[in-house]
C-alpha cells in the first residue's frame, strides 16, 4: 500500500512571501502594457458596477418628485449603455488576461527548459522526472493564472469597494459606517472558509490518490495477495484509506455548506441594518428613498469584492510553493560551466578563428587524455574513485570491466564532464579539461548506451540528430557502416519509419544499431559504449561489435562491457574495482597472469557458452 508521506503539492504557507513574488513578478514585465490594459479595463467593470445603482437612486427620486413626467426613457438608455460598456469589458479583459497567462507560462516554460539544458547530471540524479515535469505543468500553470486573473481581482475589487465606499460617504456618512461594518467581519469568513476548503480539497485529492493508488495495487496483486493469504490485511490497509478520504470529504462538504450561508447572514444584517437606519432616515426627511435603495443595493453587493479580494490572496498563498519550486529551480547555479577565462578565450576566437583551433582558442584535436590523481564521490560518505590515474593516447581503446559500483560509469561520466573530479584532475592534450569548453568537448563524444534512446519521430530524424546538417547520403553511409542499412530498408516507410515513443516500436538491437549510427555520424573524437550490448541477442551482438570496431578506428574509445567477449580486442583492458584500477593489459597478457581478469573471463565465457547451447536447442525443438 502507498505510503502516507507528505507531498510537496500540498505545502500550504500561511504567510505571503512578497519578497519571492517580486522575483516571479519578473515574468509580467514583457506585458507591462498588457497588464495596465487589464488593471484599466478592472477599473471601468467598478466604475460601471457602482454606476448603476447611482442611476437607480436618481431615477426612484425623479419619479417620486416628478411622477410620469420623469424621464424614465433616459435612465433606461444610461442604464442600457453601461451595461453594454461593462459586457464590452468583460470580453475585452477575458481575451487580455488569457493573453497575459498564456505569454507568462510560455516564459516560463522556456526559462525553466533553458535552466534544465544547462544543469548537470548531478541535479537529475537528485531530482525525479514527475518532479521536473510538475514544473513544467502545474507550478508554471499556477503562477500564470496569478499573473492574469490577479491582478484583476485585486483592482476590480479594491477599486470597486474604495468606490462604494466614497459614494456612500458622499450622500450619508452614517448609514455608509453602518454599510461598512459588515466588510472587515465578512473578509475574515471568506478567508477563514477559503483557506480550509483548499486545505481540505488538497488532502481529499490526496487521499483519494492513495485509494486509487490502493485499489490498483489490489487488483494488479491479487494474486500474490491470495498466494500470501494477505486478503484480511490487505482490507484492513484499505479500509483505513477510504476512512481517511471519507473524514477529508466530509470536512470538505462541511465547510462548502457552511461557507455561503454565513455570507448570506452577514449582508443579510448589513443590509437589514442599512434598511433600518435608512428607513428612519427616509421617515425624518434625512435622505431620500432613492438613496435608501442605493445603500440597500451596495449592502447587497458588497459580498462579491470582498469574496474576490479573500480569493485572490488565497490564490497567492496556494500557489506560494509552485513559486518557491519554480524560482528555487532558476536560482539554481550550474555546478559546471565554462569559467570566466574559458568564455574569455570563446569571445576572442570568435573575433580572431583559426584553423584547427577549437571554439575555446587551444587545439582542436585530441592527442591525448589523463587522468591525474582523480578522487570522485557523490557525497561525502560514498567514495567512488581513488586516486585514479589512466592515460589515453589517440587511437586507443579501453575496456573497462569489474563488479558493479565499481566505478566503471563513473570514469565514463568524468570524462564527459557530466561530474568533475573531487580532487586531481582530468587533463585534454596537458590542459585541465576544466580550463576547455564544456560545449566543445562534448560536441566530441560519441555515446552509445545500454538502453539507446531514440526520440519520437523517424528513423531518419534519429540518425540525423548526431549532425543535423547531415545530408540523406549521410545519413545511409552511417546506417551501412553499422550493419543498420538492411533491416531499416526492409521497414515498411523505410529510413522515414516512426520509431514511436523511445523507440517502442523497434526491438532493443534496432534501437542500438540507430544510437551507433546517429554517433558515427557525429564523427565523434571519442567513443564511448556503456553496456551497449549486454540486453541484446547473440546474433545483434556480433553485428554490432563488427560495426564498433570499424568506428573505434583512429578514435579514443572506452567500452564498459558486461559480455568479456566483446572486448578482447581493446588495446587496453582495465579491472576496476573498488575505484581502482587492480589489472590493466591487452586480453591475451591478462589471461596468462591468471588473475583477476582471467576469473571473470572464464566465470563469463562458460555462462555465454551455456547460453549459446541453450539457444541452439530451443532453436532446434522449434
Amino acid at each position: 500500500m502507498p505510503d502516507d508521506h507528505l507531498n510537496e503539492e500540498d505545502v500550504f504557507h500561511p504567510r505571503i512571501d512578497w519578497a519571492l513574488w517580486r522575483k516571479v513578478l519578473v515574468f509580467a514585465r514583457p506585458y507591462r502594457f498588457w497588464l495596465l490594459a487589464l488593471g484599466t479595463l478592472g477599473a471601468l467593470c467598478a466604475g460601471c458596477d457602482v454606476l448603476l445603482p447611482i442611476i437607480t437612486r436618481q431615477l426612484i427620486d425623479l419619479i417620486r418628485t416628478q411622477g410620469t413626467n420623469a424621464p424614465v426613457l433616459k435612465f433606461g438608455f444610461a442604464y442600457v449603455g453601461i451595461i453594454a460598456i461593462l459586457a464590452t469589458c468583460i470580453m475585452i479583459f477575458i481575451v487580455v488576461a488569457g493573453r497575459i497567462t498564456t505569454g507568462v507560462s510560455y516564459d516560463i516554460r522556456t526559462a525553466t527548459f533553458a535552466k534544465l539544458q544547462e544543469l548537470p547530471f548531478s541535479f537529475y540524479d537528485k531530482k525525479a522526472v514527475g518532479w521536473l515535469m510538475a514544473r513544467m505543468t502545474s507550478d508554471t500553470s499556477n503562477l500564470s493564472r496569478i499573473m492574469g486573473w490577479a491582478l484583476l481581482d485585486l483592482v476590480w475589487g479594491t477599486f470597486i469597494l474604495s468606490s462604494i465606499a466614497v459614494v456612500m460617504f458622499i450622500y450619508s456618512w452614517k448609514l455608509a459606517l453602518i454599510v461598512l461594518l459588515i466588510v472587515p467581519p465578512l473578509l475574515w469568513i471568506c478567508r477563514f472558509f477559503q483557506v480550509r476548503l483548499l486545505l481540505t480539497s488538497r488532502a481529499l485529492r490526496k487521499a483519494n490518490s492513495h485509494t486509487t493508488a490502493g485499489f490498483n495495487e489490489g487488483i494488479v496483486g491479487v494474486r500474490t495477495s491470495k498466494s500470501l493469504v494477505r486478503e484480511e490485511q490487505n482490507l484492513v490497509e484499505f479500509s483505513d484509506l477510504t476512512s481517511t478520504m471519507y473524514k477529508h470529504a466530509v470536512s470538505n462538504a462541511l465547510y462548502s455548506a457552511l461557507f455561503l450561508p454565513l455570507v448570506l447572514a452577514v449582508c443579510s444584517i448589513g443590509v437589514g441594518l442599512a434598511m433600518w437606519r435608512g428607513g428612519v432616515g427616509v421617515l425624518a426627511g434625512g435622505i431620500s428613498l432613492g438613496t435608501l435603495i442605493m445603500f440597500l443595493q451596495y449592502a447587497a453587493f458588497i459580498q462579491n469584492p470582498v469574496q474576490e479580494l479573500a480569493n485572490m490572496l488565497t490564490m497567492i498563498q496556494g500557489a506560494q510553493a509552485s513559486a518557491e519550486r519554480i524560482v528555487g529551480l532558476l536560482d539554481t547555479d550550474p555546478q559546471i560551466k565554462d569559467s570566466p577565462e574559458v568564455l574569455a578565450r570563446i569571445d576572442a576566437h570568435r573575433k580572431n578563428g583559426a584553423p584547427n583551433i577549437a571554439v575555446d582558442g587551444l587545439p582542436d584535436h585530441i592527442e591525448t587524455i589523463e587522468f591525474r590523481d582523480v578522487t570522485f564521490s557523490y557525497n561525502e560518505n560514498q567514495e567512488v574513485l581513488r586516486k585514479f590515474n589512466l592515460t589515453v593516447k589517440a587511437g586507443q581503446s579501453i575496456a573497462l570491466v569489474g563488479p558493479t559500483g565499481g566505478g566503471k560509469t563513473t570514469i565514463v561520466g568524468l570524462l564527459c564532464r557530466f561530474y568533475e573530479p573531487t580532487s586531481g584532475s582530468i587533463l585534454i592534450n596537458g590542459t585541465d579539461y576544466r580550463q576547455r569548453s564544456l560545449r566543445w568537448l562534448q560536441s566530441k563524444l560519441g555515446i552509445v548506451l545500454q538502453q539507446p534512446h531514440l526520440f519520437s519521430g523517424t528513423v531518419r530524424d534519429n540518425i540525423r540528430y548526431g549532425k543535423l546538417s547531415a545530408t540523406d547520403d549521410e545519413i545511409v553511409e552511417a546506417a551501412k557502416r553499422v550493419n543498420a542499412h538492411e533491416f531499416i530498408t526492409a521497414l515498411t516507410d523505410g529510413y522515414n519509419s516512426q520509431v514511436g515513443e523511445g523507440g517502442g516500436r523497434l526491438s532493443t538491437g534496432q534501437k542500438q544499431l540507430i544510437a551507433l549510427a546517429r554517433a558515427i555520424l557525429a564523427n565523434p573524437q571519442i567513443f564511448i559504449m556503456d553496456e551497449a550490448t549486454s540486453s541484446v541477442d547473440t546474433q545483434t551482438e556480433r553485428s554490432i561489435q563488427s560495426a564498433v570496431e570499424r568506428m573505434l578506428e583512429a578514435r579514443i574509445s572506452f567500452v564498459i562491457a558486461h559480455r568479456l567477449s566483446t572486448i578482447r580486442s581493446a588495446d587496453r583492458i582495465l579491472v576496476i574495482e573498488g575505484g581502482q584500477i587492480v589489472e590493466s593489459g591487452p586480453h591475451r597478457d591478462l589471461i596468462r597472469r591468471r588473475g583477476p581478469y582471467y576469473d571473470l573471463y572464464t566465470h563469463q565465457f562458460a555462462q555465454e557458452r551455456e547460453e549459446q547451447v541453450l539457444d541452439l536447442a530451443a532453436s532446434a525443438t522449434q
